[in-house]
């Protein structure tokens, strides 16, 4: 492969073959233009080349070269329209039958409606014992740890349409204890943050549900009404709840920002919590990934380009490199084309390589669709002529057939 220095690529040229990072990270397919953005990143990373077995085109060449190649055919094209997928192959996209089927998603969404209950009698103003937050947050660890692949695929399925409030805490704890345990952090620790992830958006609770379901912008003083929520979430759970200051700390310090811009003590660095660091970045993907009054969700792998954007300012950079070697860049669920023109699932995640996951066919080249596990699995770390062009997003498919 031919070495190509940072500083002879500019925003818009495009490779006539895939470019790679060392180790054969995918950094842009062929015929991708390059974004300043992605530039930017690799200079922020201290990278200083990147490898191809292609030439460089620049945007006046690869329009004159378009024109002269005439309309693309149907046969040319390297990956197919999604209009071809039929409805039927649509079924297999959805996955609610594969799920209920699933005694790890039957607790997943247990959990979320036990602590549902939990909030509601919190909102009611009565007394609620912690031993039964204690109780979820033993089934939420044990769930983890033996179905980590699958937790994930539950969080960006997006199914449950209820019980936003306790999805998300659900969904934030279980992002929580798995970056927790990628940094080794102590057993004990981790309980800790786990129970204050659950609780970090208590104080929600004492919200109006006006302000919390408007649609429009906030006034000014609806967004400083929202952003007295972690203060009412550290009275919840160390004056209601009887809990230590150390799983209150977390919901108080879970909006602070890691260069000292957050609230509500602007604190920064180290001196935040480490759970709350934790916390914040899970919140934030969440958030992204969850369909919200005011916005549709993100697709998994936009959240995480997203976070790999932050450079510094709102995250720990070294809880946000957990993160990404517990998820990938293309989290698992998440739904993928590849460059011979078949749509597949992400299965599997490799820490030291996370643009070359494990993957299952749901659709293949040929145009043939899979039902459930009955797609061929392929390892992108050991077949190293495919690569992922492209994250799609199931409602690009769903707006379709």
């Amino acid at each position: 492969m031919k070495k190509v220095p940072l500083s002879q690529l500019n925003p818009g040229i495009v490779f006539t073959e895939p470019a790679y990072l060392q180790d054969n990270h995918l950094f842009v397919a062929a015929g991708i233009p390059v974004k300043q953005k992605e530039l930017e990143r690799l200079k922020a990373w201290g990278i200083d080349a990147v490898f191809t077995n292609g030439d460089i085109l620049t945007p006046q060449q690869e329009k004159e070269g378009a024109a002269r190649k005439g309309p693309a055919k149907p046969s040319d094209e390297g990956t197919p329209p999604l209009s071809a997928i039929s409805s039927e192959k649509h079924q297999i996209l959805s996955l609610p039958e594969v799920l209920e089927r699933s005694g790890a998603y039957k607790t997943y969404t247990n959990l979320i409606e036990k602590l549902s209950e939990i909030f509601e009698t919190i909102a009611q103003g009565l007394s609620v014992n912690n031993r039964s937050i204690d109780t979820i947050t033993d089934r939420l660890l044990e769930l983890v740890r033996g179905n980590s692949d699958q937790v994930v695929t539950y969080i960006l399925a997006g199914e449950i349409a209820s019980a936003p409030l306790a999805k998300s805490s659900v969904n934030t704890a279980i992002l929580a204890a798995m970056i927790a345990e990628e940094m080794k952090i102590p057993n004990v620790k981790i309980l800790t943050i786990t129970t204050g992830a659950l609780l970090h958006d208590i104080g929600m609770l004492r919200i109006p549900r006006e302000i919390l379901e408007k649609k429009e912008n906030l006034t000014p003083q609806e967004l400083q009404r929202i952003q007295v929520h972690p203060l009412y979430a550290y009275k919840i759970i160390v004056k209601e709840l009887l809990y230590s200051e150390e799983i209150g700390r977390i919901a108080l310090q879970h909006h602070e920002r890691w260069d000292g811009e957050g609230y509500p003590r602007r604190l920064s660095g180290e001196a935040i919590d480490i759970g709350a660091r934790i916390v914040s970045v899970c919140d934030a993907f969440e958030a992204m990934v969850s369909e919200k009054p005011y916005r549709n969700s993100m697709i998994g792998y936009q959240a995480m380009k997203n976070l790999l954007s932050d450079n510094g300012r709102r995250f720990d950079p070294e809880v946000l490199k957990a993160f990404i070697k517990t998820m990938g860049i293309y989290p698992i669920g998440s739904l993928v084309l590849i460059n011979n023109g078949a749509l597949a699932r992400v299965i599997d995640v490799h820490g030291d390589a996370p643009l070359r996951p494990k993957l299952q066919i749901l659709i293949d080249e040929f145009g043939k669709a899979y039902k459930g596990n009955e797609g061929e699995v392929l390892d992108l770390l050991t077949e190293k002529s495919l690569f992922i062009v492209r994250a799609i997003n199931p409602k690009e498919i769903e707006n379709l057939v």
